[in-house]
């Protein structure tokens, strides 16, 4: 009976032990509670079109199909602008430029010709997140975000075979996790774009009237420091 009172009391100590070295182990422990901060961010991006094709058959009877076979990594940088809501919830502003390209290739049906040409776009877009963050651990705290952006292309192209609209907008989801260091915190974070926009403007190049819309697409790997 003694053994079993003194595993007992031993038991019951050990929530508050593990509670002290936890305390002691947090670095920056009331970071997370400032009504506002601000922060950058950094990282590469993966542009994508969703093409949908119009069957188009030109004067020449020709007919073209399009697909983006491959993807050319971009760069990415942002100013993060963070409101605190609660615990466990933040608002945040992260106005961004994206730079990066697409790679469309053309095939005629028939023939088998194709063309390759690459569509370069420096966007600027301006997301607003909502940051849902579990318990804290230690020094580290997974999250999810989302939330809608809208986007205005810089400087667009003109005369190209295919032509974009400059303006986007969509939704944002992602996750990540924050990592207190002792003077900052570090969170690398996966985003997944969706663009909800029309993005095909129309001209006169076969090229354009062979897809009957298009939608854009992004993966974003970031590392924020706030």
């Amino acid at each position: 009976m003694r053994k079993m009172i003194f595993l007992a009391m031993l038991l019951s100590l050990l929530p508050v032990t593990a509670s002290g070295q936890q305390q002691k182990l947090q670095k920056r422990p009331y970071a997370d509670q400032k009504l506002f901060h601000l922060g950058f961010t950094v990282g590469i991006n993966m542009q994508d079109l969703i093409l949908r094709q119009s069957g188009y058959v030109n004067e020449n009877g020709e007919v073209w199909f399009s697909e983006i076979p491959g993807y050319t990594p971009g760069f990415s940088a942002g100013i993060i602008a963070d409101l605190y809501l609660n615990s466990f919830m933040n608002l945040r502003i992260i106005p961004t430029l994206h730079l990066g390209s697409k790679e469309p290739v053309f095939k005629e049906q028939a023939s088998g010709e194709t063309f390759e040409t690459a569509v370069r776009n420096n966007y600027i877009t301006l997301p607003l997140q909502l940051k849902l963050r579990a318990v804290r651990i230690n020094n580290y705290r997974p999250y999810l975000l989302t939330g809608p952006y809208g986007s205005i292309e810089l400087a667009p192209r003109k005369n190209q075979p295919v032509m974009l609209t400059p303006y986007d907008y969509g939704v944002e989801i992602g996750v990540g996790c924050d990592l207190y260091l002792p003077y900052f915190t570090l969170s690398p974070e996966l985003k997944f774009c969706f663009g909800l926009n029309q993005m095909v403007k129309a001209n006169q190049s076969k090229y354009s009237q062979s897809l009957a819309g298009a939608t854009h697409r992004m993966i974003i790997l970031s590392f924020n420091f706030e």
